[in-house]
């Protein structure tokens, strides 16, 4: 099983507005949080989330949370 890139030790705390997004899980994205397509040809695929109203969200920015997309403070033990 392959390992996800560790992206950074910490979250991305966002404003974000209604909408679905689609989170890297691969950490290979050039647009973190969010998916650019870098995991093609890997075992890895996008999350998406859907937001239903506006509000701060903290993603996951080293891939390795139990709470995917969201940071649930794992980065620390990394």
């Amino acid at each position: 099983m392959e390992e996800p890139v560790i992206a950074q030790k910490s979250p991305y705390g966002m404003k974000m507005e209604p909408g679905k997004y689609a989170w890297c899980a691969c950490g290979k994205s050039a647009k973190q949080p969010f998916c650019d397509g870098s995991h093609k040809g890997s075992e890895f695929r996008p999350m998406i989330v859907e937001i239903t109203e506006p509000k701060e969200v903290w993603w996951c920015g080293c891939k390795h949370s139990k709470e995917k997309p969201f940071c649930d403070g794992t980065h620390k033990t990394l």
